[in-house]
């Protein structure tokens, strides 16, 4: 079946369909991973965008039931240069394509994703829908009526619907009533803004329970479950939308212990006194260099993000910890004196590079030396 992907600037691809048929729209960026597709589809950070993935052949290892980051597909909708049809690997259930048909996930194949990458380079990521049943006229109108990416609350739609649990030794949520067999080294309460589940597996394989809060939760809730520490989650979006979140961390700020990643990071920025900025093509992919401030020493990492936090505007003891080398944007902050910090890029990886995966580490150090137990 013929599908059709439109950008707002009216740039057409035609290409067949992939995954379900109908209609989707959302922001159109690109991510430069070799590796991780199921991860990928299912990080709440892609939220409310078509996601386009570089390399060029992608489903080749089909889907299986351990790597998800997520209950449920999150992208708006898959565009690939060539879907494998048949799927290799002892893990795998199903095929990319029956994949996205059983999930409802409309997408696209057989189109010249280096040359939408170049646009999307070039002018800017931008608005866009596929469609396996509108004309090119009807579906760039489409595109004019539906609203901008940056206007909607996208982390309410990722967010838990109720407060869960994960334990030590866990593989997967639990109701948060529940009581782990094994004492934990800390509780981390984590404000879920689009939580990936490798983070609560990383924090778990450090003795770590983690009690996961919707975005809307409110300080004085978090804090009179008298939590070791707070972690703030990756998400989706605009966070000029979050001021709600950024009032909540506000209150919580030198209450605990606080590491942020990603839209943690931009919330941070907020609450002490910066903005963000949008990127013009944003940081998707397994391979952004960052180098630490502190040490010198240069990070290849894993990113997903389309905003940045203003550096000029940081106040109240915040300082950059962390700049991207591609473009000298901000990739991480600390406190001067708070046991605070926070980095833009996914120290989880899935996909992508473990070489920041010791800022659970640093966290958990930062935990002990508050605590007194180093």
């Amino acid at each position: 079946m013929k599908a059709i992907l439109a950008l707002e600037d009216g740039t057409l691809f035609e290409g067949q369909s992939l995954g379900a048929t109908g209609r989707t729209n959302g922001e159109v960026v690109f991510n430069t991973g070799m590796t991780g597709y199921q991860e990928i589809l299912t990080d709440p950070s892609y939220a409310g965008q078509i996601v386009t993935l570089t390399y060029p052949l992608i489903g080749n290892y089909g889907i299986n039931p351990d790597d998800f980051e997520s209950r449920r597909v999150q992208v708006e909708g898959f565009v690939v240069r060539e879907a494998a049809e048949i799927a290799s690997n002892w893990r795998s259930k199903q095929t990319l394509d029956s994949f996205l048909k059983e999930r409802g996930i409309i997408g696209i194949q057989g189109i010249d994703t280096r040359a939408l990458t170049r646009a999307l380079r070039v002018r800017g990521v931008m608005m866009g829908a596929i469609s396996t049943e509108d004309t090119p006229e009807s579906l760039l109108e489409h595109i004019r009526n539906a609203p901008g990416y940056g206007s909607k609350d996208l982390a309410r739609q990722v967010t838990a619907e109720q407060s869960y649990r994960w334990r030590v030794g866990d593989t997967k949520p639990v109701s948060a009533g529940s009581v782990s067999e094994v004492k934990p080294r800390y509780h981390i309460a984590l404000l879920d803004f689009g939580v990936k589940y490798n983070i609560l597996r990383s924090l778990a394989n450090l003795g770590c329970e983690t009690t996961v809060y919707p975005c809307t939760v409110t300080a004085e809730e978090v804090l009179r479950a008298n939590p070791d520490g707070i972690f703030l989650s990756p998400g989706p979006g605009d966070p000029e939308q979050y001021g709600y979140m950024v009032d909540t961390v506000r209150q919580l700020v030198g209450k605990k212990p606080i590491m942020g990643v990603c839209m943690g990071n931009q919330i941070l920025g907020y609450a002490f006194g910066s903005k963000t900025f949008k990127l013009k093509f944003g940081h998707r992919g397994s391979n952004h260099p960052v180098k630490d401030l502190n040490t010198g020493r240069v990070y290849i990492t894993s990113q997903n993000h389309g905003y940045a936090v203003d550096p000029d505007r940081l106040k109240d003891g915040m300082e950059v910890a962390h700049i991207n080398l591609n473009d000298g944007t901000v990739e991480g902050l600390r406190h001067k004196e708070l046991p605070i910090f926070s980095i833009q890029y996914h120290p989880e990886a899935s996909p992508g590079p473990s070489d920041s995966a010791y800022f659970f580490h640093q966290y958990i150090n930062m935990l002990d030396r508050h605590y007194g137990r180093s």
